[in-house]
């Protein structure tokens, strides 16, 4: 009977796990970790700026339609955006942060290089998109 006991044991905890592992949705994530996001469908998240019915702005999170090739369900971890220096409440992304030469060296610094691999796909993205690359 015993024997019997530890193979239920593992199928009712993969349930649970299963069931605690949400996917991620851009339009329902919190403003201060959409932006460098990236929802289970692999599309990248971004903070826009949006007016409520009384005319007042606010930021929300949206998903874009850039798709990330090689990475889902992730979340830009606070080390990579200090690293990186780039700014979870930047509105949209801009190409003129690439002719910035401190932001530049942060970006190519081995800290953010070697180890924040979703924001240089974006940041590289983003230069071959502009002819920069």
């Amino acid at each position: 009977m015993a024997s019997l006991k530890f193979p239920i044991f593992l199928f009712i905890s993969s349930l649970s796990l299963h069931a605690s592992m949400a996917e991620i949705i851009c339009e329902d994530l919190p403003k201060d970790v959409c932006a460098f996001s990236i929802a289970s469908s692999g599309k990248r998240c971004v903070l826009e700026t949006a007016a409520d019915k009384d005319g007042d702005v606010e930021h929300q999170c949206r998903t874009s339609e850039a798709v990330v090739e090689r990475m889902a369900d992730y979340i830009e971890s606070d080390e990579c955006v200090a690293a990186c220096g780039v700014n979870r409440n930047s509105i949209g992304i801009s190409s003129d942060s690439l002719l910035d030469q401190q932001f530049m060296a942060k970006l190519c610094a081995p800290v953010c290089y070697q180890n924040c691999p979703n924001v240089i796909d974006l940041y590289f993205n983003l230069a071959a998109g502009e002819g920069m690359y």
